[in-house]
């Protein structure tokens, strides 16, 4: 996420700037934040996965001790936040699902009950593995007060699965998709992963459908990316990983887009789907630059405070962490190193703040009101370059300017990485 270890400074220890807009001066409805909490545990890790995940099996875990961690941390940060209202939940990894719910569910009663306000409908997501996710597990969920799954099935072919490093056949994958639906869970997702070689566009759109024809809300659907510190990143290095070709990639895409639409999806963002009123409310946040606490090891997060908007991360070892919980109650949050519980911190300067809400909210069907978000953080929405460059773009078709709002047109979705890398 581009964060940066920032110089100490004796007083102000991360350099954040002078106070700007303080918190509690906003309005009620505007003070929303998220709340990401990290499980960075899995029982293999996968290829092409780039986030922090550490294999360990279930019965090595510590369930109850992270937990009384995470609420510890939760504690601390929760004093910096005012009267913030929560908008929804995300317990990501890693896989959440190997936590035992009773401790899961223990942490997401102290984040109800830390928070000023909740939204009406609040969302609270529990990413799940299928090789972890079964109907008695889908339950417990359900009971400690979860209302949505999103679950990684990523491929219907086996070999493809393999090739992942998923540890599900094709058949657990449905039968986990199944098992929260008959759960009771009335918001499901699932993942799925495209442009793998070998993989024809007819056969990227008859996964789709068949996932979609189970009753899921939503469904993400992502072409395989190669990041470089991974274990595909090495073998793509040297050659020695299998790809398929960018046209066929594109193909896909098209084809996914046509049989979801078809069945009543709406294409809201460049990777995701959703029935209606199914959106992704969490990851809308992430999309339109609204805060999100983080919470866990490894967790990242973006907060405004009396000083700023900044960005941190978490200490990535578990070890530490685990051990954290005595720590949390009196931990200087503003200071950031490889000995500390903040491992990185980032000010986020108004130039910047509204630079990611651009690139994130261009992924959004509806693009993004740039005077308005310039307006949030402070910064200039206008300054000639980017004028030129909108112009330049608005003649090849590439993004369209409705007034304060620019956003890219779907046919050119394809390109919206260099479109996007053009306004930044």
């Amino acid at each position: 996420m581009g964060t940066a270890i920032v110089p100490q400074q004796e007083g102000n220890p991360a350099g954040l700037p002078a106070p700007s807009r303080p918190l509690l001066s906003l309005p009620q409805e505007d003070r929303k934040a998220g709340v990401y909490v990290h499980f960075p545990w899995c029982l293999q890790k996968c290829g092409y996965c780039d986030f922090l995940s550490v294999a360990a099996p279930r019965a090595s875990l510590d369930h109850d001790g992270y937990a009384v961690a995470v609420v510890s941390e939760l504690g601390r940060r929760r004093r910096d936040l005012g009267d913030t209202c929560l908008s929804s939940v995300f317990f990501g990894g890693g896989t959440p699902s190997l936590w035992e719910p009773r401790a899961l569910g223990s942490v997401l009663s102290a984040i109800r009950e830390s928070f000023f306000a909740a939204s009406p409908e609040l969302e609270i997501t529990v990413e799940c593995n299928p090789s972890s996710l079964d109907l008695d597990r889908a339950k417990a969920l359900l009971d400690v007060g979860v209302t949505r799954l999103s679950i990684g099935v990523q491929s219907l072919d086996q070999e493809r699965l393999a090739f992942l490093g998923r540890l599900h056949d094709a058949a657990g994958g449905l039968a986990a998709v199944e098992a929260a639906l008959r759960a009771g869970f009335r918001r499901v997702s699932a993942d799925l992963i495209f442009g793998v070689a070998g993989q024809s566009a007819e056969s990227a759109a008859a996964e789709v459908r068949t996932v979609a024809d189970l009753g899921v809300t939503h469904l993400s659907a992502y072409a395989l990316t190669i990041e470089p510190q991974t274990a595909f990143g090495a073998l793509a290095r040297k050659g020695r990983l299998p790809l398929l070709p960018e046209e066929a990639v594109a193909d896909s895409f098209v084809a996914v887009h046509d049989t979801l639409t078809g069945r009543g999806f709406e294409h809201y963002e460049i990777s995701n789907y959703a029935r209606s009123g199914a959106r992704a409310e969490h990851n809308l946040g992430y999309w339109r630059g609204r805060d999100y606490v983080g919470l866990g090891c490894g967790a990242f997060g973006t907060v405004t405070l009396p000083q700023g908007r900044v960005r941190y991360r978490n200490t990535p070892v578990p070890d530490r962490y685990l051990s954290s919980s005595s720590l949390w109650p009196e931990a200087d949050l503003l200071r950031a190193g490889p000995g500390e519980l903040v491992s990185e911190l980032e000010p986020l300067s108004p130039e910047t703040d509204l630079a990611e809400r651009l690139m994130l909210g261009l992924r959004l069907v509806e693009g993004i009101d740039l005077e308005a978000a310039a307006a949030e953080v402070g910064a200039e929405p206008w300054p000639a370059a980017r004028v030129r460059d909108v112009e330049r773009l608005v003649a090849r078709g590439r993004i369209v300017r409705d007034g304060p709002r620019l956003r890219i047109p779907h046919e050119a979705w394809l390109l919206a990485d260099a479109t996007i890398a053009a306004l930044l």
